[in-house]
């Protein structure tokens, strides 16, 4: 028997952003071969951020004033049109530029519009009791509908399920409330810049609320004392109104997660009753600006001809071992799932190849995993083939 194995890119997988490689083995005469196949696609496609265009560039935009009370601090720039009253700086300091009742703030206004209606126009994935709270909560990525008003009391948490680019998008009928203290916490990769807010009426952003994302009011947005915002206010027809607060713009960060696998491997040949060991070469995961990942390996049944239960070599008789890394950058610590031949698993089940799950960043990790087939005394002769998948999330 002989093993050869030769793996293809794989589609990441939707929402989660995991990536795949596989690798089909062949076991002739005892042979074993493998060579790559796609792993199976995500259920849903992710969904598109909302284009904000100019209005991108700006921590706070309104439209008939922008008022402030205390030290506020804006991280990003301060636009108001058509309007041309703003008011409260300083003490309020601006981290960028004013734009008041000129072309970039007009501008601005008119790519507002056209994000909100976007935002608006989204087809949405779950309906929300409405008048309703979703403190307490914790949502997957998707688009949101409250028909009339909706509340934060509390926490809610914005899960992306390890995709950086998850987009959470909440259509709300009229107005945005917050109570006080209340957080959006963003887990497992969501990011303040691809959650938006889009508001019928007015929101009310309460004292010392911890707010994420984009907030796209049609009238008025008002952040009361202490709230932190890490997203834009963002107001078509009203007033924004401040006090002593923090709004930082959130651009989104570079976050790439992706595994690639040898092209082939030879993993030699045995005989009924023997083992054959062999490297299925490099596999390697990249993670730029990920906190933490695991990559898994899965594995089918060998077999030959038929299928026959003399021609399979079950996934029960495979075992994988990672080893130790053979490169690696980054300052972090990436763990092998087997760092040793006496730690290696038999890949009944998915097993974790290797993981980062706190620390220092790696931004790459490479090893070169061994299979080990203990082939069945009844096998026959033949040329045995098998999937053995990789993915990291």
């Amino acid at each position: 028997m002989a093993v050869d194995a030769i793996p293809s890119a794989i589609p990441d997988r939707g929402r989660r952003r995991t990536r795949l490689k596989g690798i089909r083995v062949l076991l002739a005469g005892l042979v074993l071969l493998a060579t790559a196949l796609p792993g199976p696609s995500h259920a849903h496609a992710a969904e598109a951020p909302v284009a904000l265009g100019t209005a991108a560039g700006y921590a706070v935009l309104g439209g008939s004033t922008v008022t402030n009370t205390g030290l506020s601090v804006i991280n990003g720039d301060l636009g108001l049109s058509p309007g041309t009253s703003v008011t409260g700086f300083p003490p309020g300091l601006v981290n960028g530029v004013k734009h008041v009742a000129d072309a970039s703030a007009a501008q601005a206004q008119s790519d507002l519009t056209a994000a909100y209606n976007d935002a608006a126009g989204r087809t949405t994935n779950t309906n929300l009791t409405s008048p309703g709270n979703i403190g307490g909560t914790t949502l997957t990525p998707g688009v949101y509908k409250a028909a009339s008003s909706l509340n934060i009391t509390g926490t809610v948490t914005l899960d992306a399920q390890g995709d950086p680019n998850a987009v959470f998008i909440f259509q709300i009928g009229s107005t945005l409330i917050t109570a006080p203290g209340s957080h959006v916490t963003l887990v497992n990769g969501a990011q303040p810049c691809n959650v938006f807010w889009q508001v019928g009426s007015s929101a009310t952003i309460d004292t010392t609320t911890a707010f994420k994302g984009d907030i796209l009011a049609l009238t008025s947005i008002t952040v009361n004392t202490g709230a932190v915002i890490q997203g834009r206010a963002l107001a078509r027809n009203g007033a924004v109104t401040l006090d002593t607060n923090s709004i930082t713009k959130a651009d989104c960060a570079v976050r790439l997660l992706s595994i690639s696998a040898a092209a082939a491997a030879n993993l030699g040949s045995g005989v009924p009753g023997g083992t054959i060991t062999g490297h299925l070469g490099s596999v390697t995961v990249d993670a730029t600006g990920i906190d933490s990942w695991t990559a898994t390996v899965s594995v089918t049944n060998f077999t030959t001809g038929g299928g026959s239960p003399a021609e399979t070599i079950p996934k029960s008789s495979v075992s994988y071992w990672s080893g130790p890394a053979t490169a690696r950058i980054g300052t972090g610590t990436a763990t092998p799932g087997q760092a040793t031949a006496a730690q290696a698993q038999i890949l009944s089940t998915s097993r974790t190849a290797f993981s980062l799950q706190s620390g220092a960043p790696v931004t790459a990790v490479t090893w070169n995993p061994t299979l080990i087939v203990s082939v069945p005394a009844a096998a026959v002769a033949g040329t045995y083939t098998g999937t053995v998948t990789h993915s990291v999330a």
